[in-house]
């Protein structure tokens, strides 16, 4: 069954990102606090509206290139079973919505919104055309949700766990350039004004995506073994299985990558990878036997 044009321009499929805001409190064992759980569903709610209307605003922007892409010219915008107008509308209602709810758990939180909202348009409009910057500007945003998270938490997250974060996202980040620098091909990258990459750069974007994700697993390492876990689990060294668990995400991602076998999203190949699935509920039981 194909879904609403509209509803597809709103990719609920990325929500799955926001979901770092819990990060704070999982990590702080404060999960069964009912009324910080609250709190923090309503932050989640409001990245997810402000993130479809962040997309929606990113597909106006990028109208040109998505056409002459070979899979997002079939997005709802780019095609035309979108209007314009009506994805700029939709937009501006999810952002205004986004920002009162915001408001209502905090004006700490709806700054932080605002600043992750600014952050992704500033993205679009120049920061993914800048050679690298493009890059650690998406695993800055990734981090963003993390630190909303701890602003309405007040859980402050370790410096070893915010460390490990921004290195795993920058791999992700990295990825996911990869694949779209092998996916045009040298001709079609060429011609694409919208990215500062060539074909030629995609060994050197892989270097830098797998060895920023194996240094994440080496700040996990040093992470597990720090005062904070010891205090926090019964058994932390049943976390150590942990590490080999994610390099083994990470080098399996990459090598698919490398076979041109992941979206050109690794969230999207994420929630589509049942590996990761069954990878995802060991660390989550290896979690609950450490606590």
């Amino acid at each position: 069954m194909r879904l609403p044009p509209l509803l597809v321009a709103l990719r609920p499929h990325q929500w799955s990102k926001n979901l770092l805001v819990f990060v704070s409190l999982l990590a702080g064992h404060q999960l069964d606090d009912l009324p910080l759980l609250g709190l923090t569903t309503l932050c989640f709610a409001a990245f997810c509206l402000a993130a479809s209307g962040g997309y929606l605003l990113n597909d106006l922007a990028d109208l040109r290139d998505d056409r002459a892409h070979p899979a997002k010219r079939q997005r709802p915008v780019a095609s035309g079973a979108l209007l314009s107008r009506t994805a700029a509308a939709v937009a501006v209602a999810l952002l205004g919505a986004a920002l009162g709810l915001a408001f209502t758990v905090s004006t700490e939180l709806a700054l932080c919104l605002a600043a992750y909202v600014l952050a992704s348009q500033l993205y679009t409009v120049w920061a993914k055309r800048k050679l690298a910057l493009d890059v650690v500007f998406l695993a800055g945003l990734y981090t963003t949700r993390i630190i909303a998270g701890v602003v309405v938490s007040g859980v402050s997250p370790s410096f070893w766990l915010l460390a490990f974060s921004m290195f795993l996202f920058f791999s992700l980040a990295n990825l996911k350039r990869y694949v779209e620098i092998v996916s045009r091909g040298e001709t079609d990258l060429e011609a694409f004004s919208a990215r500062a990459y060539k074909a030629s750069d995609s060994q050197i974007v892989a270097m830098h995506g797998i060895g920023s994700g194996l240094v994440s697993v080496l700040v996990l390492a040093f992470y597990l073994d720090s005062r904070e876990v010891m205090r926090l689990y019964a058994n932390p060294g049943l976390l150590w299985l942990a590490c080999p668990l994610l390099l083994y995400w990470i080098t399996r991602a990459w090598t698919l990558a490398g076979r041109n076998q992941v979206h050109d999203d690794p969230i999207v190949f994420a929630l589509r990878d049942p590996v990761s699935y069954v990878l995802l509920g060991l660390l989550a039981v290896i979690a609950m036997a450490a606590t």
